[in-house]
């Protein structure tokens, strides 16, 4: 089957609530950081004049649509330069987050806005470079210490579909052999995923959610203090 049947749900939930948050924050000049294929490109198209995606030159993704070669620390662009910035499950893989997050609050004009997803209760991935997960407040902290607002902070999941999903992963590990070619474990993965979303929406337990959606402004009024910005 040419689609990943494993995460088909969390897929669909994710792309749900970024179009939902692409169609209200993001316009005019867009930085897409750590933009790997840049996987939103359709989605962000009518929204923004124009699709600027960095990412650094080791990366494993497809590189014929990186625009600007840098990396979350360092964005090859001038100050105030974006009116939007768009990060995808990209921050649990630096080293130095807050460095990440400040570097995109330098590039954002005043009154801009970010859009990150950041997961909370996931398995490994992309090993070695896996540092972090992050819980609501430790977003808060993060974010706000840079001089973002927060607009938005919204929990994705609750415990049944997290849970859920990590059980259809976990699954995937015997999908070898005869049960690979019989789509037995295709099958009871689709099965347990419509399964816990249902069970999700009937009890909606937030704190065991496996990503959080972000949605940051860039104060529109800022000055100049002892050689650092203030709102």
């Amino acid at each position: 089957m040419g689609r990943d049947l494993r995460n088909l749900l969390i897929n669909r939930i994710l792309e749900r609530e970024l179009r939902r948050s692409v169609a209200a924050h993001l316009s005019g000049r867009l930085i897409d950081i750590g933009c790997g294929s840049k996987p939103y490109r359709e989605m962000v198209a009518p929204y923004v004049r124009e699709h600027v995606g960095v990412d650094h030159e080791g990366t494993a993704h497809d590189r014929s649509r990186v625009d600007l070669w840098g990396t979350a620390y360092s964005i090859p662009a001038a100050d105030a330069s974006f009116d939007s910035a768009l990060c995808t499950a990209v921050l649990e893989h630096l080293e130095e987050p807050e460095l990440a997050i400040r570097e995109c609050h330098r590039v954002l004009r005043p009154g801009g806005s970010a859009l990150y997803t950041v997961p909370f209760i996931w398995h490994l991935h992309e090993e070695p470079r896996d540092f972090f997960r992050y819980s609501k407040y430790g977003l808060h902290h993060l974010f706000e210490k840079v001089g973002f607002e927060i607009v938005e902070l919204k929990a994705l999941s609750g415990f049944w579909v997290t849970f859920g999903q990590l059980l259809v992963y976990n699954l995937y590990r015997f999908n070898r052999g005869p049960l690979r070619w019989l789509r037995l474990v295709d099958a009871t993965g689709l099965a347990l995923q419509g399964s816990f979303y249902v069970l999700d929406r009937l009890d909606r337990t937030e704190q065991w959610t496996w990503m959080y959606l972000v949605v940051a402004r860039k104060p529109a009024s800022l000055t100049v203090e002892s050689g650092r910005e203030v709102s």
